[in-house]
């Protein structure tokens, strides 16, 4: 198999799927579709301008790849990983679309399966490429989602 996040998110999604199948349970209704596409799209789009920064950039967009830039502004201002938050947005919307609220663990478990396969090593990587700016970068914005100070 190969080792990559849509490969993970693919797999996550199968799971949703096989829960919805396994167990009727509906909880949230028409209000769940509404936001599920809302969900999906805005991870999508997430997803496509992060990667469109890196491209402009000339950065790699797959994991386990050396950087050449550090990317900071833009929807990396918002979240030092928008992709993989991405991901995780396309996983919620899912759920909330297909209303198969018992698949939610399922969102935390992708999660830290990202964050132990991949972020954790793409830190390491940018530390190592650009030192203290990449700290600075770090200490301002969250590994998931920044929160505004003050």
């Amino acid at each position: 198999m190969l080792d990559l996040p849509p490969i993970w998110l693919l797999a996550a999604i199968a799971a949703v799927i096989g829960l919805d199948r396994g167990i009727a349970l509906s909880l949230f209704g028409p209000g769940g579709g509404i936001a599920g596409g809302l969900c999906i799209a805005l991870g999508l789009g997430l997803m496509g301008a992060a990667a469109g920064q890196m491209v402009l950039h000339r950065t790699s967009v797959i994991p386990r790849r050396n950087p050449n830039a550090l990317v900071t502004g833009g929807v990396f201002a918002l979240s030092r990983n928008p992709i993989y938050l991405g991901d995780a947005l396309v996983l919620a919307g899912v759920i909330l679309w297909l209303d198969v609220p018992h698949a939610v663990p399922v969102l935390p478990a992708f999660m830290m399966l990202v964050q132990h396969r991949f972020i954790l090593d793409e830190e390491r990587r940018l530390h190592r490429a650009f030192g203290a700016q990449y700290d600075r970068w770090r200490a301002r914005s969250g590994r998931w989602i920044t929160v505004p100070k003050g």
